[in-house]
């Protein structure tokens, strides 16, 4: 009799033991214990630019601007960085890598700065036509409307 209310006892622990190990074994909740290792990714991380220069090479430096020209070169590189920075154990993008591909930024795109483009008014003739277009057709519309509300007969 005492054996069976030991058991009854230890049954909640042992359910709660069961299910830690199917949380973490069935879900994959494994615990990352690695560390970053900062300076292999500092140490990887330039292969990645080396790689990039070298297919930049093939784009004429006039159309380094134009994104689509060299969008291929620019989505390796990205997942090289991104693979480097992996590989050291290290989360991407974190802050060494990103200071390194904000250097390649600067080495290749530091002239593709955007002209902020300065709007002005119209003349004041072609402003004035603008505004009292709008504002005549609809006096004409409600008076159309008003008409022919009045003259239901005829429609």
């Amino acid at each position: 009799m005492e054996a069976q209310g030991s058991r009854r006892r230890q049954l909640p622990v042992l359910l709660l033991w069961v299910n830690g190990l199917m949380t973490l074994g069935f879900a994959g909740a494994r615990q990352r214990t690695d560390l970053c290792n900062e300076s292999l990714m500092l140490e990887k991380l330039p292969a990645c630019g080396k790689s990039f220069e070298e297919m930049m090479k093939k784009v004429e430096s006039k159309k380094w601007c134009n994104l689509t020209e060299f969008i291929m070169y620019y989505d390796n590189f990205t997942q090289c960085t991104e693979r480097e920075a992996n590989n050291a154990s290290c989360f991407w993008p974190n802050p060494l890598a990103e200071g390194f591909i904000t250097g390649i930024h600067k080495q290749f795109f530091s002239n593709c700065t955007s002209e902020k483009v300065h709007w002005e008014d119209p003349p004041d003739e072609i402003l004035v036509t603008l505004i009292l277009i709008p504002v005549m057709l609809t006096c004409a519309m409600i008076t159309l409307v008003v008409w022919c509300s009045k003259r239901s007969d005829i429609l």
